[in-house]
């Protein structure tokens, strides 16, 4: 979908997150989600803020700057809270949501096996952001989806039941 006015280097949607402390955020980034980062650029008023700066995770670029709240730009830590999960898929859920508790984030929802396919987990990074993890397990149909979420009640803030 590229007719020269969508640039190459991200998707026709691409997150783009506000962090306090995005130099830090792209270390945990590194560290949890094996994050390889694509550019930096410096705030030029000499406060060691980035403007921005992209980070290419999978096959997807995520943005982020620092908190600048004379902008109301601000993260999920000042914010109390965000609105937003990041949906990451990946070959071993388990192994990749423990890689990211190893380097600082906290559960939300365990890693579960999901009565739409999925083995799913979701935590929320030092930030204050939220990213599910899933690797995907087996297809179903949507009727089938909807016969089997019958049987398991999804709650995001404890065990699935």
């Amino acid at each position: 979908m590229n007719d020269n006015k969508i640039p190459n280097v991200t998707h026709s949607l691409t997150p783009h997150i506000v962090c306090r402390d995005a130099a830090a955020a792209i270390e945990f980034y590194r560290k949890a989600f094996g994050a390889e980062e694509q550019v930096r650029m410096p705030a030029q008023d000499g406060s060691g803020k980035l403007m921005h700066a992209m980070v290419r995770i999978g096959d997807a670029q995520v943005m982020l700057c620092d908190e600048y709240p004379e902008w109301d730009s601000l993260g999920p830590l000042s914010r109390n809270g965000t609105s937003v999960t990041l949906h990451l898929n990946v070959a071993d859920v388990d192994a990749a949501f423990q890689r990211a508790l190893d380097a600082g984030a906290k559960t939300k929802m365990p890693v579960t096996d999901m009565f739409w396919g999925d083995r799913y987990g979701v935590l929320t990074d030092p930030f204050g952001h939220e990213w599910s993890l899933a690797t995907h397990l087996r297809d179903l149909s949507v009727e089938e989806a909807i016969e089997a979420s019958k049987h398991q009640i999804c709650n995001p803030g404890g065990t699935q039941q």
